[in-house]
């Protein structure tokens, strides 16, 4: 990836891409060579660092966290044979409606 900016998609293909395509020495063949566990180990190790980086008031940190989650996101959806265009049409599917989930109550302050 060369450009200065990607897309999500774009970086979803790429890794794809390297996954069928390896690429020896490179961190993303590292991972599909270790496998699920691995790549499971990493995605929530990036989501600890993405927390706590975003306890802190330095944006730059907690954007490169972000990118780190995501990165290693994309990585498992590839190897799980998930495409961004279902996490789309997931979100998608989403709008207007309200949560699944039971509404809770309000928590009050002591």
């Amino acid at each position: 990836m060369t450009q200065a900016k990607q897309s999500i998609p774009a970086l979803y293909d790429f890794i794809k891409e390297r996954q069928s395509n390896p690429v020896a020495g490179s961190y993303t063949d590292y991972l599909f060579t270790k496998g699920l566990d691995k790549i499971l180990k990493k995605v929530g190790e990036e989501s600890t660092e993405v927390i706590v980086a975003a306890k802190n008031p330095d944006d730059p940190a907690f954007i490169l966290e972000v990118a780190d989650l995501t990165y290693h996101v994309l990585v498992l959806m590839v190897e799980r044979g998930i495409t961004v265009d279902q996490i789309a049409t997931e979100l998608a599917s989403r709008e207007g409606k309200k949560s699944r989930l039971q509404e809770r109550s309000k928590i009050e302050k002591y």
